[in-house]
């Protein structure tokens, strides 16, 4: 359980922090982080400490959770007064998880999602995803960590959890002083947990890994796309890269797929997407798809499969954040580029290319213009079928916020 000491931070002192003219224009305009270069006078504080930005005329500016440790020097909460306490917390948490009663409402089908998405939900650096009956808040900031009572009082009034896991960002794993005895993978509240979580997505039973997999567990931004590779599927031998869990995968064989090859370097990944067939042996269009798993670099396997002459009717390409930084962009755009050929060179004529990115770092119009650039080099134009961004539970409240792009086309 969450230390005392941790809880009813918001009852303490607020400090003060004085704003210069790029800080005031950036929050007048919505943004959901103050960084340490727009502030003129700082009064020093401890990360979890509640402070309130001025401009230098003395007028409110923002309100929010103040962070030493970080060039996001302060997290806002409300860009208006406000009284930040067990209360508010309920109400944020509570707005959040009503904007996603549609899924709730279909929980028989789909049990898991994002229940809270960070700065896009008002409450920046926290994440809470939901799988079936666990719940999983991912931090991304020690200033979380004093006001984690109210926010698992929050949780629980909106759910009957079968346990809370904690997951922590890796940098904050690196300053236990900060942690106030928590640590990454902890069981927070309830039952311990002995292996993977199962839930359900659109029926699909798939495992998480709360503990110790990437992120929360499971990535579930792509449910959306997921099923619109299932509508595609049909009589295809589908090949998916990056394939992780292997999520577009069992989506493609409940498709009709006469056959899936799961490509991920990772060779647990590999193995759980095995098993995530085997969860859902009982769907005779699963059990009827064969399913290959290969564990291995993706460029190295796609330049394999080309010199094989390996062709398939679809083709996924889902790979991890290529850019974390605008440094980055450019190497980013080579990589996708590359990626871009190595698919097309694996799929055959008129088959379908389904290619996304998760790097908000690279605007989504030099994404697409770099995947079709590269399908035109490579002498094979793309025909879109349709671009898709967000799903409802991943919101996009900030420009910075909207990170997820993906084309869909023939080629």
């Amino acid at each position: 359980m969450t230390d005392s000491k941790t809880s009813a931070a918001s009852a303490g002192r607020r400090r003060t922090l004085r704003v210069g003219p790029a800080g005031e224009r950036a929050l007048r305009h919505g943004s959901p982080w103050l960084y340490d270069t727009w502030i003129e006078e700082e009064e020093p504080g401890a990360a979890g400490d509640l402070a309130v930005a001025f401009d230098r005329k003395r007028r409110f500016l923002a309100i929010g959770l103040y962070d030493p440790t970080s060039p996001i020097r302060l997290r806002v909460l409300s860009h208006t007064p406000a009284r930040i306490d067990a209360a508010w917390f309920q109400e944020r948490l509570a707005a959040a998880v009503a904007l996603r009663a549609p899924l709730s409402e279909a929980a028989a089908q789909t049990d898991g999602f994002r229940m809270v998405n960070g700065e896009n939900d008002g409450l920046p650096g926290l994440i809470a995803d939901r799988f079936a009956d666990t719940c999983v808040l991912k931090l991304y900031s020690p200033a979380w960590i004093p006001h984690l009572t109210e926010i698992q009082t929050g949780l629980a009034a909106l759910g009957n959890w079968q346990r809370v896991v904690l997951r922590l960002n890796r940098s904050m794993q690196t300053a236990p002083e900060l942690l106030a005895r928590h640590t990454d993978g902890e069981i927070l509240s309830g039952a311990p947990l002995d292996g993977p979580v199962l839930f359900r997505e659109n029926g699909i039973v798939f495992e998480a890994e709360p503990v110790i997999g990437q992120k929360t567990g499971f990535f579930l931004d792509q449910r959306d796309n997921r099923a619109r590779v299932e509508a595609l599927s049909a009589g295809r031998e589908v090949l998916n890269v990056f394939s992780y869990t292997g999520g577009f995968s069992v989506y493609a064989a409940r498709g009709g797929a006469s056959s899936v090859t799961s490509v991920d370097l990772s060779v647990p990944a590999t193995k759980a997407a095995c098993r995530n067939f085997s969860h859902n042996k009982n769907d005779p269009r699963i059990a009827a798809c064969r399913h290959e798993p290969v564990a291995q670099d993706a460029f190295v396997a796609l330049e394999d499969m080309h010199r094989r002459g390996q062709r398939f009717g679809l083709v996924i390409l889902d790979p991890p954040m290529f850019a974390q930084s605008r440094a980055q962009v450019e190497n980013a755009l080579t990589a996708y580029a590359r990626l871009t050929r190595l698919g097309l060179s694996v799929l055959e004529p008129g088959g379908i290319l389904v290619q996304a990115s998760c790097s908000n770092c690279v605007p989504a119009e030099d994404f697409f213009a770099c995947v079709h650039q590269a399908a035109s080099e490579a002498g094979r134009p793309l025909r879109e079928i349709e671009r898709t961004g967000h799903a409802i539970d991943h919101p996009v409240a900030f420009p910075q916020g909207a990170y997820l792009k993906c084309l869909f086309a023939r080629g």
